[in-house]
């Protein structure tokens, strides 16, 4: 489906996103959260959608935009939305994450999420935030720059939007629920799905296809998104080259390549030249499963590229990296820099206030008194960070640091790991994590740094970790375990600024900001089997100087606990 800007902004004349499109407004009655049947690879489900949709309506809004946004809870399953990569400048009642900056919206609830776009253009996008509820409660939040503002690449023909998800054959919240109650890890998606459509690899799906139209010599602006619950994804082509302009909604350098790879939770944003005479080619895209010996589903979902003229021609499938392809995984995060001019200038903190070392991984907690559990070695799944197991408080974070309500969490989480061993070698054993609800410290102001470190404790993985609130700039990465002397080799100058980094599978990541945004703020892995059983921690950013520096007041009408 094309559908004509009308706001007089962005990138081109149309927008091709599978028929999703909401028009910019201030006030969007969007949220009606119901229950709709669907039928994907010869299975017909209930689900939980927006306004009837899966997946769930495109938001296409200006940069500088208010945007209002009434949510109604019509199924008994409790919700919250996610605007995903939003700043949420001093406003993180509008940020949505379950138990952290709210509590869930309930059966026969509402909520309005009520935030302004300030200096953000490019693809981000919203999602459920409680439960494996994201699997069907998601779409695009498209941010068009402000009338005449320059945009650092040529002017496309078209928009073709692309979201990558994941779909299960079973009931999404009992595949969550059956795996907390035998303490094993989820069971795996039967498909991976483009712009909801699995694509005729797989059975019964010949039809459930998206399909595009291109021109022979023209460009087209193509915003990938990664929705999908657990999997990293490699995605290409076939006989094109993709030119990547934008990460997570800021702008890089540009780079061409044969494919991307994209964790959940990113958004990348690339060009695509229709250097094709004729014919039909996939867009494909399978999992990059970077853990050896971790089960990962291994099917291919496809779209179809098509020329004008393309009878008689089958379409062609992409080369794209092998699963276990870290090398380019790797390399292609690697090249990634961001675009540093007098239009978008970055500043990169260079005296840090605070240094944090996070410990990244899995873990094995022991079973319940009385219980049977049938995780490794009889115990539970679990994940955590610096050997801390998060669990979710019943009094949202942010509720009980506003209104001084004690005993819902602590402020001493560690800033470093408890003990120190060779994290990507040989794991200890009976490395049990703690428990606990803990937060960190931090002063507004402050230039902060974090690296993450991936650990073997059961297997060593890539893990996409996803900080709200805030942007950061990935000035380091390596494989093994990260040396201060690593430091000296950071990239000071031009850096990728993103929202969420695919920690290197057995290596580290080091991120900095400013923490110039007040609140409390969810630090997760993205991969939803990782974040459900502890790999979580939140980031409490004190008041600074006058209002304009403290967080503001909830909403009247704040979803209770």
């Amino acid at each position: 489906m094309k559908q004509e800007m009308e706001n007089g902004s962005g990138y081109c004349e149309d927008a091709v996103s599978g028929g999703r499109m909401v028009q910019t407004e201030e006030k969007i009655n969007f949220g009606m959260i119901t229950h709709q049947t669907v039928t994907k690879i010869c299975n017909t489900k209930k689900l939980v959608a927006v306004n009837g949709q899966y997946p769930g309506p495109d938001l296409h809004v200006n940069e500088g935009d208010r945007l209002v946004i009434r949510v109604n809870n019509f199924v008994k399953s409790n919700v919250t939305l996610h605007w995903h990569g939003i700043r949420q400048l001093r406003n993180g009642w509008a940020d949505g994450p379950s138990y952290i900056t709210q509590c869930p919206i309930q059966r026969g609830g509402s909520y309005t999420y009520n935030f302004t776009i300030v200096n953000q253009r490019g693809t981000l996008w919203w999602h459920a935030h409680i439960s494996f509820l994201r699997a069907t409660v998601y779409g695009a939040l498209i941010i068009h720059p402000k009338v005449n503002a320059h945009v650092p690449f040529p002017m496309p023909q078209s928009e073709v939007l692309l979201l990558i998800g994941e779909w299960w054959n079973a009931d999404v919240e009992m595949v969550f629920n059956e795996a907390v109650a035998s303490g094993v890890a989820p069971n795996l998606s039967d498909a991976f799905t483009i712009n909801g459509q699995p694509g005729p690899l797989y059975n019964c799906s010949a039809e459930d296809t998206f399909t595009v139209t291109i021109k022979q010599g023209k460009s087209y602006l193509l915003r990938i998104i990664n929705a999908a619950l657990n999997a990293e994804m490699f995605f290409g082509i076939a006989n094109h080259k993709l030119t990547v302009v934008e990460v997570d909604a800021l702008y890089t350098q540009p780079i061409k390549t044969s494919a991307i790879v994209i964790a959940p939770g990113q958004t990348t944003t690339v060009l695509l030249h229709a250097n094709q005479i004729r014919g039909q080619f996939y867009a494909a895209a399978h999992a990059y499963a970077s853990g050896q010996g971790v089960p990962f589903n291994p099917t291919t979902t496809t779209a179809i590229f098509r020329y004008e003229d393309h009878s008689g021609f089958d379409p062609i499938l992409p080369d794209l990296p092998q699963s276990n392809d870290t090398g380019f995984a790797s390399g292609f995060d690697g090249r990634l820099r961001s675009l540093v001019t007098p239009e978008y200038p970055i500043k990169v903190p260079k005296k840090i206030h605070r240094r944090f070392l996070f410990t990244v991984g899995l873990a094995v907690k022991a079973c319940q008194p009385n219980r049977t559990c049938a995780g490794p070695s009889g115990g539970r799944f679990a994940a955590s960070i610096n050997n801390v197991s998060f669990v979710a408080p019943t009094i949202a974070l942010l509720q009980a640091h506003f209104f001084k309500i004690r005993g819902v969490f602590t402020t001493d989480f560690p800033s470093k790991p408890p003990f120190h061993f060779n994290f990507t070698g040989k794991a200890p054993k009976n490395l049990h994590p703690t428990e606990g609800t803990e937060a960190t410290v931090i002063a507004y102001g402050d230039a902060v740094q974090i690296v993450f470190q991936d650990t073997s404790i059961l297997a060593t993985e890539n893990h996409p970790l996803h900080l709200h609130g805030y942007n950061f700039f990935v000035v380091g990465r390596g494989f093994g375990n990260f040396k201060s002397s690593d430091e000296s080799k950071f990239n000071l100058v031009d850096p990728p600024e993103r929202n969420t980094i695919g920690v290197p599978v057995g290596g580290w990541a080091a991120i900095r900001f400013n923490a110039d945004n007040p609140g409390i703020w969810f630090t997760h892995c993205h991969l939803d089997l990782h974040s459900t059983v502890g790999l979580e921690t939140a980031l409490l950013v004190q008041n600074g100087r006058g209002p304009l520096e403290s967080l503001q007041p909830p909403p009247d009408d704040l979803p209770p606990c």
